[in-house]
């Protein structure tokens, strides 16, 4: 099954959480905090919405940042998305 976003929506996909920290020490899955950095899995393409003409910026294969309680999480055939719409990511990563 595929997931196809409509306006000006993005599918992505949380990042794994680092196992260790710098200094070396590994992390439980407990002690792990949930990363807020998604990387874009697909990005609908954009046109009117709510009577303004919104521009993708954000493409494919970019990291990014949302706020930590932004989106709808989906489970598709085992794997965990999360659909937020373009004004929910703060920043790209480069």
């Amino acid at each position: 099954m595929t997931l196809k976003p409509l306006a000006d929506r993005i599918i992505m996909k949380q990042v794994e959480a680092e196992e260790k920290t710098k200094s070396g020490i590994i992390l439980t899955s407990a002690a792990q905090e949930k990363p807020q950095m998604f990387e874009v899995i697909e990005v609908g393409p954009g046109g009117m919405v709510d009577g303004t003409e919104v521009k993708m910026t954000v493409k494919k294969g970019d990291k990014v940042i949302t706020g930590k309680y932004t989106g709808t999480e989906v489970k598709i055939d085992g794997v965990e998305y999360v659909i937020v719409k373009q004004s929910d990511i703060l920043a790209i990563v480069e």
